[in-house]
Formats: C-alpha cells, sequence, structure tokens
C-alpha cells in the first residue's frame, strides 16, 4: 500500500528495511540469540529515518513506524522467553529516550486483517526469510498490533479492514482508501 500511496500522492516511500538488514535471516534462524540485536537494528534504523525525514522538506509515508517495535515485536519476543529481561529493559530505555526527541506520524493507517489474510499477504509477498515464520508467532503478533491500536493515542489514526478491502488488485477499493485518508489529512474539502 505504501507504494501505491506514494505514487497516488507524489510522496516519498521509506520501507523497512529487508534488503541489507544483518541480523533478519539470522532472527528467524535462532529468534532467542538474534531477538535483541534485531530490534535494536530496527530501532537505530528507524530513529535515524526520523531523523533525516525531519530535517527534510518532503512529505513521506513510512512503512513501518518506531512505535510498532516497542510496542509489538520487543514486547512479544520478551514474553515469548525470546529476550531476556534486562536486554527488553535496555530497548525499553533506549525507546523511550529517542521517542522523547520526536514528533508522531501525522497520520496513522493500520491495516486490520485475519490471520488467514496476512498469511495469504505473506505468502504472495514471497520473502523467502518469512517461510519460517510460525503461526503461533504470527497470532501473537496480530494480537499485539490489536492491543496496540486500541490504546494508541499519539496522534490521528485510521483503520482500514483489510480483510473486505483489496486495494491491491482493485482501484475502487483504493480509491475508498484514498478518500478516507483525504478526509483525515485534509478535512471534508481538501
Amino acid at each position: 500500500m505504501s507504494e501505491k500511496l506514494s505514487k497516488h500522492y507524489g510522496w516519498k516511500v521509506h520501507y523497512e528495511d529487508t534488503v541489507t538488514n544483518p541480523y533478519l535471516s539470522d532472527f528467524y534462524d535462532d529468534m532467542q540469540r538474534w531477538s535483541f540485536n534485531l530490534q535494536i537494528y530496527f530501532l537505530n534504523s528507524r530513529y535515524r529515518q526520523i531523523i533525516e525525514l525531519r530535517q527534510g522538506a518532503d512529505t513521506v509515508i513510512q512503512d513501518r513506524t518506531i512505535y510498532e517495535d516497542a510496542k509489538i515485536f520487543a514486547p512479544n519476543l520478551h514474553e515469548m522467553g525470546l529476550m531476556s529481561t534486562r536486554d527488553f529493559d535496555n530497548y525499553q530505555s533506549l525507546f523511550e529516550l529517542m521517542t522523547s526527541q520526536i514528533n508522531p506520524p501525522d497520520l496513522l493507517v493500520y491495516i486490520q486483517a485475519s490471520i488467514p489474510t496476512l498469511v495469504s499477504h505473506i505468502h504472495n509477498r514471497g520473502r523467502e526469510y518469512e517461510g519460517s515464520i510460525s503461526l503461533d508467532y504470527l497470532k501473537r503478533l496480530n494480537q499485539k498490533y490489536e492491543d496496540w491500536i486500541k490504546t494508541y493515542t499519539a496522534g490521528k489514526l485510521l483503520i482500514i479492514d483489510g480483510n473486505n478491502l483489496d486495494f491491491i488488485k482493485n482501484q475502487e477499493d483504493f480509491g475508498t482508501i484514498i478518500e478516507m485518508i483525504d478526509r483525515e489529512l485534509f478535512g471534508l474539502f481538501k
């Protein structure tokens, strides 16, 4: 969706670093060993991205926010026993310091989807390292997202029904999403 929104609005898109990330493949092979390293890498990467964006004049779309790591991924790894309490506390302290220096996004767009829809999207992406994600891990992440989104108050939030709107294949559904975003960002009259 980020790419389609970028093209529609003429905004730059910034994706999660999955290509040059030196920990991602290792993490999926041995989550307990690499969870802290991976989360610190993402935290650093997202924070740097926010600082760079703040210094520029472009309007951008971020594929994933700094908040998701701290509210979903790191707590999930900790609760699963894949990240020690010492590492988790260190991570959270660093996250709190970093986020005290930044502003939240102008609009957070959350695509809400069921597990079967998520599995289909993962399959369609065809990323080799995602092939080893367990269903239990995916369910836990989805529940963490649902819990977090219910309490999100940092800024504007738009929830999109990812089960019933196919914005990739259906242009009409994409148009519906554009209308929703326009209303949130620009009000009734642009």
